[in-house]
């Protein structure tokens, strides 16, 4: 089942959605990142108008969602989200009013339970980045507070992997059966937090997660989607690079980048390369990554999540440029079919089997990243198509909404702005267009909900 690096290449010569670009001038990409910083700051404003301090903007009711708690304080994730995104597009204005919100009103002491992996990847790299970019005090302290108020779920853990739920105020733990996703995607906060306050046991907390994890891989290499945390028991068989899978692999990449740790690297290494052996797959001249059952690599089902469309960015920093950019231009050819990408996609059918857009990230994100490897206006391209596209189907009465049906016409919009919304496309289209001077493009780290941990100037 493996892919020849010669059918890959064939693959991406005949993609003509990584075709060449006509050279555009480096002030009509500053002119485009004038836009989105401009789209940012409505945006940001109509949260403001609307519901500043609630987690999640609904803009077109211009309402408000929460995320952490529904019956209980909201937790301003949209300010935390947002916070280094404002300071690279040099909004300081906003940057001060977010953090005097966040330093005013954030407070963890909460006898209520979340989701240990969304809380890790939004509030504490959130609070993180923000701190990073800002150098305020009280931001790290809160980020160091969550974080032990998460630790429960580690230390509990017969294991090591964490359970799924933790009570902030209590510590009480629940919910053994987890995925990848969930267990394996602590270090690059958690190794940040121990780096800024001296205390090495955040990262080996969040390493241990991980080995335990890897330790459990089957004898091709691959992990399945579920296990239990208490038992180390295998749940189910499906091996993805999609979710619940996906940023478990990114973060082994993001272990050796960050770190240095020679163990993330081969442990990276050992799964990519089971990965481009069973589940690496050409169709109809596009490459895709199926479903297959993790011990016999057999094809469970075609679906492909557009949460999996990060992996092209991360084939690239993983040294498989080839792979990377064919997969980047699988997903460019739904773009350009549809305009803006389903959810799902169902590539035996080549029909979306899942017809939503969640304001999803991770197309913009692969572009991203593999502009920063190889400076080509191609992915500021497709970025642009991406950017452009959203303004025209998802701009709504207060800020940019959900999709419910991408293939209706006129689409069919949601009402809902995701907090990552803030996080990560905004701030890629932001470094793609833009060549700021407050971020630094040779040495950098963004993680995988883009919070940008290194690199910020």
């Amino acid at each position: 089942m493996g892919l020849h690096r010669r059918h890959v290449l064939k693959g991406l010569a005949a993609a003509s959605a990584l075709a060449a670009v006509p050279a555009i001038s480096e002030d009509k990409w500053k002119t485009l990142a004038a836009d989105v910083r401009a789209q940012m700051k409505w945006a940001w404003q109509g949260y403001g108008e609307r519901c500043f301090g609630q987690d999640q903007i609904k803009p077109v009711s211009g309402g408000a969602q929460a995320f952490f708690f529904p019956k209980g304080p909201p937790m301003g994730l949209t300010i935390v989200e947002a916070l280094d995104t404002l300071y690279v597009m040099g909004l300081d204005t906003e940057v001060a009013q977010g953090v005097r919100w966040v330093a005013d009103n954030l407070r963890f002491d909460i006898d209520g339970e979340v989701q240990v992996f969304e809380t890790g990847i939004r509030l504490v790299g959130g609070l993180l980045s923000a701190w990073c970019a800002t150098r305020e005090k009280k931001l790290l302290a809160l980020a160091k507070d969550l974080a032990d108020r998460l630790s429960p779920a580690f230390t509990k853990s017969p294991t090591g992997m964490p359970y799924r739920f933790v009570n902030l105020k209590t510590g009480a733990v629940r919910d053994s059966q987890s995925f990848p996703a969930e267990i394996g995607t602590y270090i690059a906060e958690w190794g940040t937090l121990g780096r800024a306050v001296g205390d090495k046991r955040y990262f080996d907390m969040a390493k241990r997660s991980v080995k335990a994890l890897f330790d459990r891989r089957s004898r091709i290499d691959l992990v399945a989607d579920t296990i239990d945390v208490e038992t180390g028991a295998w749940v189910s068989r499906r091996a993805s690079v999609g979710p619940p899978s996906d940023s478990y692999f990114e973060y082994l990449w993001d272990g050796w980048q960050l770190f240095g740790d020679p163990d993330f690297k081969r442990w990276y290494d050992v799964h990519a390369a089971a990965i481009a052996k069973y589940q690496a797959q050409m169709s109809d001249g596009n490459l895709w990554f199926p479903q297959v059952d993790f011990e016999t690599g057999t094809v469970i089902d075609h679906h492909q999540s557009e949460l999996a469309a990060f992996y092209a960015g991360l084939l690239g920093q993983g040294g498989d440029m080839a792979r990377g950019k064919a997969y980047l231009a699988s997903w460019a050819g739904v773009q350009a079919r549809y305009g803006v990408l389903p959810e799902g996609y169902d590539t035996a059918k080549a029909a979306p089997d899942r017809i939503t857009n969640e304001l999803r990230p991770e197309f913009a994100d692969s572009c991203l990243n593999l502009f920063l490897l190889d400076p080509d206006d191609r992915y500021r391209e497709l970025a642009r198509v991406h950017f452009e596209k959203m303004k025209e189907t998802s701009r709504a009465a207060y800020g940019f909404t959900i999709i419910d049906d991408v293939t209706a016409s006129p689409m069919k919009q949601g009402d809902l702005c995701p907090g990552y919304w803030w996080s990560e496309q905004m701030k890629y289209y932001w470094l793609l267009f833009s060549n700021t001077d407050r971020f630094d493009y040779k040495t950098n780290y963004l993680s995988t909900e883009g919070n940008i941990l290194v690199g910020i100037k």
